[in-house]
């Protein structure tokens, strides 16, 4: 008993915060990052980052995408830059090249532990012969993946590098899940999609898969059904029910 309709063969997992604990950790650099960047920017009338703001302007998205959501919320518009941009350059790839160097140092620092709960659904998942695929808007996805010794369980991973060479739209657009499917060869209604972001629940939902797991780890519930859950867990271990 695996808590998805029979239709489904196929799993599509985000990776931070879904699997791995990892979310807290990019949230924590992007505090770092932008409170030192408005901090500099706008001395005595600094407002610093919050957690509301990584939900609704950086949670689930692309690096630059979070860059670029997060700053024009507060009226800040920065060059595009270029990819190549170093950390200390004024620009949105520059900024998120800070935030990407400081969340390695902290995984690095403090290594990465998957949810308990998870590596249960993902056993039991395997033991069902469901196929599975990591979606992460994470450019460090397969370092993640790795270091948290999950990367046996995965079938088909498609990443920030992935998402960037292919210019897919990152969340909450569908295309990177709809690229995870397609890279497990099933369809879109076949697919459930397991996120904890509201933009992903929103992509799961746009691009109409089979089913959508919201997995509730900041307190949202009712926020990831609006945005698109058919069903809402504290953790995925709870879609097991007591047959596991």
């Amino acid at each position: 008993m695996i808590g998805l309709p029979e239709a489904v063969s196929a799993c599509l997992f985000d990776l931070d915060g879904v699997l791995t604990g990892t979310a807290a950790l990019h949230r924590e650099a992007w505090k770092k990052t932008f409170d030192a960047f408005l901090r500099e920017r706008d001395g005595a009338d600094f407002r610093p980052f919050t957690d509301e703001d990584y939900l609704q302007h950086v949670d689930g998205r692309p690096r630059a995408d979070g860059v670029r959501e997060f700053l024009s919320s507060r009226g800040i518009e920065l060059p595009e830059g270029d990819p190549s941009d170093p950390p200390s350059a004024g620009t949105v790839n520059g900024v998120g090249n800070r935030k990407n160097e400081l969340v390695l140092d902290i995984i690095a620092q403090r290594g990465v532990d998957p949810y308990p709960g998870s590596r249960r659904y993902l056993e039991a998942a395997c033991r069902a012969g469901l196929k599975i695929a990591v979606v992460t808007s994470s450019a460090n996805g397969r370092a993640v993946l790795e270091a948290a010794d999950l990367t046996g369980f995965v079938e088909a991973r498609i990443d920030g590098i992935v998402i960037k060479e292919r210019k897919l739209r990152g969340k909450p657009a569908p295309d990177s899940f709809l690229a995870g499917a397609e890279a497990l060869g099933v369809k879109p209604e076949h697919a459930a999609v397991f996120e904890d972001a509201l933009s992903g629940v929103e992509a799961g939902r746009a691009g109409k898969f089979g089913f959508v797991v919201g997995v509730n780890r900041a307190d949202q519930a009712g926020e990831l059904r609006e945005h698109g859950a058919d069903v809402v867990v504290d953790d995925l271990a709870d879609l097991l029910g007591d047959h596991e």
